[in-house]
């Protein structure tokens, strides 16, 4: 079987250069070594008109054909003052080609960010963009509400959350994009298409032929299919660059310094997007409202290959009730009322949708929704009543191993008990789930799992393939806007997932993960942003409750944040949201510009834009029973989308080259041996790390990812105060020695962000203010104690024993048997010859050299008063007081006398100073 690889796109460095009549647009890789060349005419006032020769060009003749432009394009022969070729722009993508009343425009990534790396593939972030106008000013028509399109079409931020990469597709799930590498597919065989032969081969040279896979899109989720439609067909494939909506982070967790990337991407559906009270429930064709794809990636940095490596991964699907629903906005109500628009007793929206799921994720689909059951007035029940009907009307005709799966939870009311736990019941609703649907792992189960296996291991789901694991069904979840409750569900979900992962690529023992670890709470950052980032693209605020809060372990001062973050989503979905909504659709040419038709904001709603079909009666009804498409039921539980049929054979682009083409050398992509690059500047170094910014930074601790800390002992808490931070720098320079700390009671009335100086202050005050008292040696004593108590923790309670009470008898004679036995063994008759020292002492030195030795020492020699003065000492310590001699006596006079009469003399001699001066 022939080697594969992904393709890595040929364009990802633009330069735009500009003449009167035309644009050149000339792409190369980022090595500089292949360009291409596009040219766009600028003499046409509404058409666009590109042309691509298809060849690919050295460094040199690029150079050699602008001058040769630059030369022909000059008013005047040999004119050197002006240019006829000017550089415009420099670029890293096209985002598409947009028109709305007069000519078109050109929209560029002038700006990236790296996001992420898989495996080698760059994940870059959109930071800046340009949009220029490509019909020359002597041709250009205008229009009066030309410039108001462009202010709304620029009210879509392509700088918020918008992502791509050139050589893996994020419009796919890693399954999908590991498993096209595994195709058993031959370009003479299959009915994938041969973009290229190798020369080599043609030549009789040996060598070895790398088929280089690339697939188209996945339509659903990428943002720019519209915008690249009309060039599609004309340009060559590398000039193509799709974009995806949501969120990407990565972060990366070290296990006793081994990397391993945690990778979270989130994929927004471009049909029937919108904003929060303007998209509900689905459309006609089975598109829902604020659908996302989240997958959550974990692999092994250490080997980068997805051949070689460790890969895994897990998918999650949120989107609204798959019903004709909405509220109604004009009341101004923070809950406006949920009303039904249409009735759909066969549930043909919901098995249009549920269609979609089963081609793109496989069998089982479980439903996870968490809408309110018992309420005062009927509002969120009413989505529950309707679809739970549906799900059984569409279960009847699909085969019973095959069947959707729904569970109901009011997660709401839970919440607000004080018995029940929600993160509890949502980790066994995630235990069932991951056991059901499996992940994705591309390599066989370890040997360890065989010799050590474990019970949860052995009932796990999805499909087991001699290259590994595959996921086969989706966990979908739903409440009524999904944002706080779906993500908190998915963070559980994620997180038990997450616990099989590591397992299966032997990170851990065991497949259960606990909660103030620093890899649960690395995680768990990274699904708060991801929550926060698609909160605020659908109901503009971040999220209102967050795990936090579902764990009650949230500060006090969260609640003031809650409150402005509803105010904010109010504010937003009351003003702000119609306009958004607008931008949305004119950006995905939903709406199309017309001078014939009425201007976007001159329509009323925007319902018939989405509900397509709506306006015309469809040439084939859709079955009522057999509601999904042909060959879905093949293949399940695979989903259709990832199977070897001939349907998705069409959609592969085979491109034969040689192993070292630079096509598809990840290694030269990925490291760019030909730039010079500072080593603290690499995205390694600069990600979240785990033991850089949880793992706590005191001495001692186990470094370990997967150890439950104490809420406070994370490096963030320690960092993020500066108070706390320098108690840690204290503590660690006096733990033997300090006293106590101080109590609650001392400390309350000084404050936190006093300095060092004012604090001495205090304390000199203090001490000042502090009248004397005479020490009690029995306050001593209870100090000690207090102070043992307080350092360390009772004797009887960590070795069961008092030892403050007096030993038995029986012990007493045991030690005493043992101390005679111990004396009467080390007990030596001394002898005549012992009373010299060499015999008693025998050195023998250790070192070559006679004088430098750590052995060569001499007896000390202690005269008779130094003895004298000794054996005194030892004698008052133990209170054998002896008599003063004649020489003690005297000096002990003197010192009377030096300090008591010399004291009393000086007041009489300054008296009779006195008498003198008044004589």
């Amino acid at each position: 079987m022939p080697l594969t690889a992904a393709v890595i796109g040929g364009v990802q460095k633009l330069v735009l250069y500009e003449t009167r009549a035309r644009f050149f647009l000339v792409g190369s890789n980022d090595a500089q070594t292949k360009h291409r060349v596009l040219k766009i005419d600028r003499t046409e006032p509404r058409d666009l008109v590109i042309i691509d020769d298809k060849h690919v060009y050295s460094q040199l003749e690029v150079r050699e054909l602008l001058g040769r432009l630059d030369l022909g394009n000059r008013t005047k022969i040999g004119q050197k003052g002006s240019s006829g070729l000017s550089r415009a722009v420099s670029a890293h993508g096209i985002v598409g080609f947009v028109r709305f009343l007069e000519g078109y425009y050109i929209v560029l990534i002038t700006k990236r960010r790296k996001m992420a790396d898989i495996g080698g593939h760059s994940i870059y972030k959109i930071e800046d963009t340009s949009m220029i106008y490509i019909p020359n000013d002597s041709v250009r028509v205008t229009h009066p509400d030309e410039a108001r399109y462009v202010r709304i079409f620029q009210n879509v931020d392509l700088s918020s959350n918008f992502y791509f990469s050139y050589s893996y597709d994020l419009s796919h799930s890693l399954q999908c994009n590991v498993s096209l590498l595994q195709m058993t597919c031959d370009p003479g065989e299959s009915g994938g298409r041969q973009d290229s032969f190798d020369i080599f081969e043609e030549e009789g040279l040996p060598t070895q032929v790398v088929h280089g896979f690339s697939n188209e899109p996945y339509a659903k989720y990428v943002w720019n299919g519209s915008l690249l439609e009309k060039v599609k067909d004309i340009v060559h494939p590398d000039w193509l660059l799709y974009i995806i909506h949501g969120f990407c982070g990565q972060s990366k967790l070290l296990i006793y310094g081994r990397p391993v990337y945690v990778t979270l991407i989130a994929r927004r559906s471009s049909r029937f997007a919108g904003t929060r009270f303007l998209k509900r429930g689905a459309n006609c064709e089975g598109d829902v409202a604020n659908e996302v794809e989240t997958e959550q990636i974990i692999h092994d940095a250490s080997v980068m290959s997805f051949t070689a490596g460790s890969f895994s991964s897990c998918v999650q699907v949120r989107g609204s009730v798959p019903l004709h629903w909405s509220q109604d906005i004009s009341t101004m109500m923070p809950k406006p009322p949920i009303r039904l628009d249409q009735a759909d007793p066969y549930a043909h929206v919901a098995a249009l949708h549920f269609d979609q799921m089963l081609q793109r994720f496989g069998s089982p689909i479980i439903i996870l929704n968490l809408v309110k059951k018992r309420e005062k007035r009927k509002h969120e029940k009413i989505l529950s009543e309707e679809l739970y009907p549906a799900i059984t009307n569409l279960n009847q005709f699909l085969p019973p191993e095959h069947g959707i799966e729904y569970i109901a939870w009011d997660m709401a009311r839970y919440t607000k008990s004080k018995l029940c736990n929600v993160l509890d019941r949502l980790s066994m609703i995630a235990e069932n789930v991951v056991k059901r649907t499996g992940f994705f792992v591309n390599r066989p189960d370890l040997y360890c799992h065989t010799i050590r296996p474990d019970e949860r291991w052995g009932d796990l789901g999805g499909k087991v393939t001699p290259n590994g694991r595959l996921q086969t069904g989706v966990l979908r979840t739903n409440c009524v806007d999904c944002l706080d409750r779906t993500n908190t569900a998915q963070f559980m979900v994620g997180k038990c997932a997450l616990a099989y992962q590591l397992y299966a690529l032997g990170m851990i023992d065991k497949p259960k993960l606990q909660f103030d670890t620093d890899c649960v709470r690395l995680f768990e950052e990274l699904y708060e942003d991801h929550g926060d980032t698609l909160s605020l693209q659908y109901g503009g605020s971040q999220l209102v409750h967050r795990v936090k809060t579902y764990r009650k372990i949230a500060p006090w001062t969260q609640h003031s944040k809650d409150i402005m973050q509803t105010l904010s989503r109010y504010y937003s979905n009351a003003f702000s949201d119609a306009d958004r909504q607008d931008a949305i659709n004119l950006f995905l040419q939903v709406f199309q510009p017309c001078e014939s038709k009425p201007h976007l904001w001159e329509l009323p709603t925007d319902f018939y834009l989405h509900h397509s079909n709506t306006m015309s009666l469809p040439h084939q009804r859709h079955s009522y029973t057999h509601w999904w498409s042909d060959g879905v039921l093949t293949f399940l539980p695979l989903p259709y989308d990832e199977a070897q049929c001939e349907d998705n054979r069409r959609k592969v682009v085979v491109k034969r080259v040689n192993r070292y083409d630079e096509s598809i050398d990840i290694y030269t992509e990925s490291f760019k041996p030909y730039e010079l690059t500072a080593f603290d500047d690499t995205f390694s170094i600069a990600m979240t790390n785990s033991s850089r910014e949880f793992m706590p930074k005191s001495v001692g601790l186990d470094p370990s990812p997967f150890t439950v800390r104490k809420p406070d002992e994370s490096a963030k808490s320690v960092l993020g105060n500066k108070s706390s931070k320098e108690d840690l720098v204290l503590q660690r320079k006096t733990a033997a020695s300090a006293p106590p700390p101080p109590t609650e009671e001392q400390i309350s009335s000084s404050s936190e962000d006093e300095s060092e100086e004012e604090r001495e202050d205090d304390g000199n005050g203090s001490q000042r203010s502090t009248p004397i008292r005479l020490a009690d040696p029995s306050d001593s004593i209870r100090t000690h104690e207090d102070q043992a108590q307080q350092r360390l923790p009772p004797v009887r309670e960590t070795y069961g024993l008092n030892l403050l009470a007096d030993p038995p008898d029986e012990d007493m004679l045991v030690y005493h048997r043992f101390a005679h036995l111990g004396q009467n063994q080390h007990k030596v008759e001394r002898r005549d010859d012992m009373k010299k020292s060499d015999s008693v002492f025998s050195l023998a030195p250790v070192s070559v050299f006679p004088v430098d030795s750590v052995l060569e020492v001499s007896v000390p020699v202690v005269d008779v008063q130094s003895r004298s003065v000794f054996e005194c000492h030892v004698q008052t310590g133990r209170g054998w007081v002896r008599t003063l001699c004649h020489e003690d006596l005297l000096m002990y006079r003197e010192y009377i006398r030096n300090r008591y009469i010399s004291v009393s003399r000086r007041p009489e001699a300054a008296a009779r100073a006195d008498v003198t001066r008044v004589y």
